[in-house]
């Protein structure tokens, strides 16, 4: 229904795809990205793999908007290496996806204590997305609990975390960013996959400060993910922040959640 009404087509899956083919691929994402109303696109470059996407530039071109890369480490031969110039080769963030590679419980031994430590000794860390939470099946759900990060949160004070996706551990992730001052989430993937997006919104906001709270969509390869994640989370926020503050401090942490957090985190 959503799609058919942005995309002016019968409400039926058969007409969205008949109006889908009609359009080559490129015009087609770039209808719903733009949609969106993007300002800023930060682009993960390690998925899709090279040469089965458009790429962050294209990626930009095609929501006419400004896009920036960010660097997923487990893609580098050598990352801590590769972690000490990124800022200088334009890259706006680190992640990892450890959640899926033995968990979050991280040992003495694991490869992202020296990334973290290559981060660090720049003087300028960049922040650090972390894939919290749920995703697909080779991931084992108790150890991507965002709780286990608690030793790298401590002993790297200066790195901002960034802790993606969270369900179903929400409001462990808005206590972590309720008492760390480097820590902020968001609920990309949760919103728009899970059923009660308003439902995750106000348990995040049960402890996190509002400057916490980040928008993100996870979306790729299908560029309706792009333009149904927008539009749940306005319609999440727009439910959640008014039973929380008076309109206008409602309206401003809007604003906050969907553009201006994340601006001030990135240093754009």
């Amino acid at each position: 229904m959503e799609l058919a009404e942005e995309l002016e087509c019968e409400p039926d899956e058969q007409a969205v795809l008949e109006r889908r083919r009609s359009q080559s691929p490129e015009e087609y994402a770039a209808s719903l990205l733009r949609a969106t109303g993007t300002d800023w696109l930060f682009v993960d470059d390690g998925f899709p793999a090279h040469g089965e996407g458009f790429g962050w530039q294209a990626m930009g071109d095609l929501a006419a908007c400004q896009a920036r890369p960010v660097m997923r480490i487990e893609t580098r031969r050598g990352p801590e290496v590769e972690t000490a110039t990124a800022r200088k080769h334009g890259f706006v963030a680190l992640k990892t996806i450890a959640a899926y590679r033995g968990g979050l419980r991280l040992g003495e031994d694991h490869p992202l204590w020296r990334v973290l430590e290559a981060n660090a000794d720049t003087g300028d860390p960049l922040p650090l997305q972390v894939h919290c939470g749920f995703g697909d099946s080779d991931l084992l759900l108790p150890y991507a609990d965002p709780g286990w990060l608690k030793p790298a949160i401590e002993r790297f004070p200066a790195t901002p975390f960034v802790l993606l996706h969270c369900y179903p551990f929400v409001r462990e992730a808005g206590w972590l960013a309720h008492v760390y001052p480097n820590v902020y989430f968001d609920l990309s993937l949760t919103i728009p996959h899970v059923a009660r997006g308003a439902e995750a919104l106000r348990e995040a906001l049960e402890l996190a400060p509002v400057s916490k709270l980040l928008y993100a969509s996870d979306a790729a390869l299908a560029p309706e993910l792009y333009f149904l994640g927008a539009k749940r989370w306005r319609e999440a926020l727009a439910e959640v922040l008014p039973e929380l503050l008076p309109a206008g401090e409602a309206e401003e942490a809007g604003r906050a959640i969907l553009r201006d957090n994340a601006l001030r985190l990135y240093g754009i």
